[in-house]
């Protein structure tokens, strides 16, 4: 039997896997190869990284303290994403949002773990 912390893990994890196999096959039926390929490994690493940092985490129960938890995974997941942008990208507006967004999900990684830290999940 599942408990309520394994549930909504399980559920999480699940949610994360299927995000990536539809980016993975919109990608694929869209033909980003060649070029692109080096930033579409980047992508997919950094999402296979969140979904087993995801998987792994182990829930305390509190829906607060979880929330934060996984969001501070998601966010880094998307610095990770936004990395490969900058290195791999072309275009310069596309370059110049994926370094806001690097800046912009760090301070909300910072404000999550400080929430944590005031409030601890008992």
């Amino acid at each position: 039997m599942l408990t309520r912390g394994r549930a909504i893990q399980a559920t999480v994890a699940a949610a994360a896997a299927l995000i990536w196999t539809v980016t993975a096959s919109a990608q694929s039926a869209s033909g980003q190869h060649g070029g692109h390929q080096g930033a579409a490994a980047g992508y997919h690493a950094a999402m296979e990284s969140m979904n087993r940092d995801m998987a792994a985490q182990q829930m305390t129960g509190n829906a607060d303290h979880d929330f934060a938890s996984m969001m501070a995974r998601h966010h880094q997941a998307a610095i990770d994403m936004a990395r490969v942008e900058v290195e791999l990208g072309r275009d310069p507006e596309m370059k110049r949002t994926a370094q806001e967004m690097i800046q912009k999900q760090q301070q909300e990684i910072t404000e999550l773990r400080a929430w944590m830290s005031r409030h601890p999940a008992r």
